[in-house]
């Protein structure tokens, strides 16, 4: 049976209930930690340092650290040869053009790893995984480039990427490597997919280059899910090759081209009371735009295809709808205002998430027409019972999550 390992993709160090989150999962048992230098630009790996601090290091070493490299300053450096004009103004990124022409050089890898270890407050990661390096692959695409030539310079950048992570196993500053790919869990047929069973020869390469004994490519990670199964072929290759698969993505799916979140949502209880307070607050001349705006939402609750499509719009239309709004209002009145539509906002997507979720069981209810629990833990047993997954990586953001997920391996 999978075990479950902490994702901390959406984890910030500024959000204490992620940190009490943090520590609740190392205090219960996690015995994985799933980060990224990119995740809250560096937020994520400096909670998990502070979650830590509260510890002795006996519960250290009982939980691994897995992190990844591959982006600065949101610029994936797989394909910066192709986008040198995305990020020629970021001064810390122009430093390493000439490294970074070819692909990854080692001392953007020795780099990459001294800032995260550094965020972590750690001297060694336990395992440190190359981020979506087909980045390159979908630019080759998009330039023309055919596909035994963009493969030939994938497997060329990857295998002086490996060079570069064996040097760091071979002083001590990780315990092994690997990659995390959404492109192993597509069709073999796709221009995107990127092949994976030359990868050990690479890394056995490597290991020849740098003069370790054997190789230390341990892990792959990639998206697997009910609905997303494509990714078990290459989780089955990976078993049979000694290697570990961590899957991602076990809530947020794919299918027909949509994006379905597998999970049950209720409806809040307290979102009319706070609507109908707002919508009197707002109901004269200068926040005529706000009462609008709120009737708008209110009728379209139902209408997002999935609760992340919701966060989008959030932040792009209702956030910049809202502050201009406010502009007009008083100084004096309006934090007492942001706090009124913060608490609206946060029943709202309540409210929205569980639209979605009556949607998703219609849509897929073959998928979960012998599921007699919710979507979220039948998603999920539907991993642990696959024996090519070791670890199926899950965000818990609160404390209560963290339990409700861990209640399933009991």
């Amino acid at each position: 049976m999978s075990n479950f390992a902490f994702g901390t993709y959406r984890i910030s160090d500024i959000n204490p209930q992620h940190i009490e989150a943090l520590k609740e999962a190392i205090e219960s048992g996690v015995t994985m930690i799933d980060t990224s230098s990119n995740y809250m630009d560096g937020g994520a790996e400096r909670a998990i340092a502070i979650a830590f601090r509260e510890f002795d290091e006996y519960k250290k070493d009982e939980v691994e650290i897995v992190s990844k490299f591959g982006y600065l300053q949101g610029t994936n450096l797989f394909n910066y040869k192709e986008n040198p004009s995305i990020i020629q103004n970021e001064e810390e990124v122009v430093k390493y053009s000439d490294e970074c022409y070819h692909s990854i050089s080692k001392s953007f890898i020795h780099e990459q790893l001294s800032a995260s270890l550094e965020r972590l407050e750690r001297q060694r990661i336990e395992c440190y995984l190359i981020h979506n390096p087909e980045y390159y692959i979908l630019d080759a695409i998009n330039r023309g480039i055919s596909k035994d030539d963009r493969l030939d310079e994938m497997y060329r950048r990857l295998q002086e990427a490996f060079v570069g992570l064996e040097e760091e196993v071979k002083e001590g500053r990780i315990g092994s490597y690997g990659i995390s790919s959404n492109s192993f869990s597509l069709e073999h047929t796709s221009d995107e997919f990127l092949p994976y069973e030359d990868l050990l020869t690479l890394a056995y390469n490597a290991a020849m280059i740098v003069g370790n004994r054997t190789h230390s490519f341990t892990t792959i990670e990639l998206p697997i899910n009910i609905l997303e199964r494509d990714g078990l072929k290459c989780a089955l290759w990976a078993k049979e090759n000694g290697l570990r698969v961590l899957a991602n993505r076990p809530l947020n799916a794919k299918y027909n081209n949509m994006m379905f979140r597998l999970a049950d949502y209720d409806e809040s209880k307290d979102y009319y009371n706070y609507f109908n307070e707002l919508m009197e607050v707002c109901d004269n001349e200068s926040l005529r735009p706000l009462y609008n705006l709120l009737e708008q939402l209110d009728a379209s609750k139902h209408k997002f295809g999935w609760i992340g499509d919701y966060d989008v719009f959030l932040f792009a239309q209702i956030i910049p709808h809202i502050k201009k709004v406010l502009q007009k209002v008083e100084e004096d009145n309006t934090q007492a205002m942001l706090n009124f539509i913060d608490l609206f906002l946060i029943e709202y997507r309540k409210m929205v998430a569980h639209e979605c979720a009556k949607r998703t069981k219609v849509e897929l209810k073959e998928f979960f027409k012998e599921c007699n629990a919710s979507m979220q833990e039948c998603a999920l047993k539907f991993l642990m019972n696959r024996e090519s997954v070791d670890y199926i990586l899950i965000g818990m953001r609160k404390p209560s999550y963290v339990h409700e997920i861990l209640s399933l391996q009991r």
